[in-house]
């Protein structure tokens, strides 16, 4: 068990300090990026997670606690920042991203709005995140922020203390990417392991490994090396500054929730969720959005309620990738197609459809924009 003595010890720090003579050699490097111009502004908001983290141990890469260290340590923890970027930080919350709120990420969308309004000169934002939401949030942000200057969601699979810590190289590539020009217009970007994926395609696939965050089907969009940040492809979907969602003014987000199929589920989950009175429900489906026929009658059943009280339904995979399409029988239920979205981003959509309109073709239209 940690104490608060042994988070702030001498040997922690002795670690982080460890940790960023590593990266000494490559100042340079990234240094002639900006040689002779004046460094770009970037804000960094820092909510936690295992880049946060502090383990017992150099060797404690599974047991450890998140969201302990402030954002500003962390930005310390990478002196080669300073030579690309005047940074800014504040800290929104600190903790492990699997307690992250729909608060959180209305909190997140505004903040970065305003920051965006108020600071024209500010180049891009870092969101320091735990791993295991971060493609949620990111997609959430990519539908709510109003501005094309870049947004970087950027976390490790390592905590800080660990002797192969991922985050600081992690956090000085998305600063860099955060600053750089040709991030601007791309949404909502997730960069870690050199990597930049964008955030409706990114989902995490490995619990430990370093590269755990890919982009199935279409690959990244680009690299971030030590010559500069090289894109190769763009986002198409409409995000960000051509997004018609706004949660300026939102007090609550919607009520959507994710039912899983397999083989004999219980129509349970559905009936219960209707009950407590959700206004949508995203099925996890088995191979191209298919379902069972007791889930298929319990929908049935809550598809027949009264308008105002029967949730929308929108169909999903739990596959992995590939699309999920229109099918007759399904539609005839009232179901909307939830293209290549994972159920976690599905419900995402839903969410935030459902803060404009109820209508389903509305709907089924947002779905095939976004």
């Amino acid at each position: 068990m940690l104490t608060g003595h042994g988070v702030c010890s001498k040997w922690h720090r002795s670690v982080l300090l460890a940790v960023c003579l590593l990266f000494a050699n490559v100042a340079l490097g990234f240094a002639q990026e900006v040689r002779g111009a004046t460094l770009p502004t970037v804000w960094v908001l820092a909510t936690g997670g295992t880049i946060a983290a502090v383990g017992a141990s150099a060797t404690d890469l599974s047991n450890y606690k998140p969201g302990v260290l402030p954002g500003e340590e962390l930005v310390r923890a990478v002196p080669q920042i300073k030579q690309v970027a005047n940074v800014k930080v504040e800290q929104v919350v600190n903790i492990g991203s699997y307690d992250i709120t729909l608060k959180d990420w209305v909190t997140l969308a505004n903040r970065i709005n305003q920051i965006f309004s108020s600071e024209p000169n500010v180049a891009g934002i870092v969101v320091t995140h735990g791993t295991s939401t971060l493609e949620e949030t990111a997609y959430f942000l990519n539908l709510t922020v109003k501005y094309d200057r870049p947004v970087v969601l950027v976390g490790s699979m390592r905590p800080a203390t660990a002797i192969s810590a991922d985050g600081p190289l992690n956090l000085l590539n998305a600063v860099r990417t955060a600053s750089s020009p040709e991030a601007r217009g791309k949404g909502v970007l997730v960069v870690m392991n050199d990597e930049i994926n964008a955030a409706r395609e990114v989902t995490k696939t490995n619990t430990y490994r370093v590269e755990t965050f890919r982009t199935p089907d279409l690959g990244l969009l680009g690299y971030v090396d030590e010559d500069r940040v090289a894109f190769y492809r763009s986002p198409t979907r409409r995000h960000t500054v051509n997004s018609e969602f706004d949660v300026t003014r939102i007090t609550k987000i919607p009520s959507v929730e994710i039912v899983y199929s397999y083989i004999q589920p219980s129509a349970a989950p559905i009936q219960a969720f209707t009950s407590s009175g959700v206004q949508g429900i995203v099925l996890a489906g088995t191979g191209s959005g298919s379902i069972s026929e007791a889930q298929r009658t319990a929908l049935q059943t809550a598809l027949s309620m009264p308008p105002a009280s029967r949730p929308v339904v929108v169909r999903a995979s739990r596959v992995g990738s590939g699309r999920v399409i229109a099918r007759d029988e399904f539609d005839r239920l009232g179901l909307v197609a939830g293209d290549n979205l994972n159920p976690q981003k599905a419900r995402i959509l839903l969410m935030l459809a459902l803060t404009k309109t109820t209508d389903v073709n509305e709907i089924r239209r947002m779905f095939a924009e976004y």
